[in-house]
């Protein structure tokens, strides 16, 4: 969950970084997709739980290749952590906690077995206090395997755990989560980014993440002002369409509110993007 008035958000302005980064991660493993089945917020039973991303593997004998996904078993389970939040001791034990009301509730007896589940918690921030308690507790010997990606021992925890500091990625293995940030200074990186998404502009996918970066960065292009206002133009048409989608699509879900009396529904949507995301997959829109 987002801490509220967190910092680099614009004051009556919430970034929502949960889409973004969903889509990221599948630009990311693209390469690798056919491996994969991406499912977003998975529901956890019928209680309000649930995981930011469960990325299930097709075939258990296929080995991802893509650096964060190396440590991938059958069912993975993913946290995500905005720029603007923390990965803090609570939030470890809660999402692996996830992992065994996973499997629990999985259906038929071992249906999800234990040995086929791994957890990764995805963070902006190298997370002190949690390495801090893991060592202290566990006794845990952090592995740091390549540039942002840290491996729990496994002698330590029943699934394998790993946690990916997007800050410490690179350009050149991870561009787009590594760049998912709202602290996004360096030249070289947007012209990258620009040039990317240039051959990428009507993937929907790409789409997702850079209007995100650009709306987190606006203010901190500074000397590259005039390359984001290109970029704001290269995305205008795109952005101008899902715009008009957008506007089409809360019509139709303010009639089916009106038609079923549920006005306090239509009042509580406007306020909150959430909930009216929630009401767009309640009545399939």
């Amino acid at each position: 969950m987002e801490r509220s008035e967190a910092p680099g958000e614009e004051k009556g302005q919430r970034l929502h970084w949960h889409p973004a980064f969903y889509a990221g991660m599948q630009i990311e493993l693209q390469d690798e997709a056919d491996k994969l089945s991406f499912q977003k917020e998975y529901m956890l039973g019928e209680e309000p739980m649930r995981m930011d991303m469960l990325l299930i593997k097709k075939n258990t004998k296929d080995k991802v290749e893509k650096n964060i996904g190396r440590i991938f078993r059958k069912y993975n389970i993913i946290e995500y952590k905005s720029p603007t939040d923390y990965l803090s001791i609570d939030d470890f034990y809660k999402v692996y906690s996830y992992a065994f009301v996973y499997k629990a509730n999985s259906g038929k007896e071992n249906e999800v077995p234990i040995e086929e589940l791994t957890i990764t918690y995805v963070c902006n921030h190298y997370p002190r206090y949690l390495i801090k308690h893991l060592k202290q507790i566990y006794e845990a010997d952090i592995e740091q395997i390549e540039s942002g990606i840290y491996y729990l021992p496994a002698t330590r925890f029943i699934v394998p755990i790993q946690i990916v500091v997007t800050k410490e990625l690179t350009d050149e293995k991870n561009l787009w989560l590594h760049n998912l940030t709202d602290s996004l200074k360096d030249t070289d990186t947007v012209k990258r980014l620009l040039s990317e998404y240039e051959n990428q502009k009507k993937n929907t996918l790409y789409q997702s993440v850079m209007e995100i970066i650009v709306n987190a960065n606006k203010e901190k292009f500074g000397e590259v002002k005039k390359m984001c206002n290109a970029l704001l133009e290269l995305m205008k048409d795109d952005l101008d369409e899902r715009e008009r989608i957008g506007k089409a699509q809360v019509n139709k879900l303010n009639i089916k509110l009106s038609e079923l009396g549920r006005l306090d529904d239509v009042i509580k949507a406007a306020k909150d993007m959430d909930y009216q995301r929630k009401l767009f997959a309640e009545f399939g829109l």
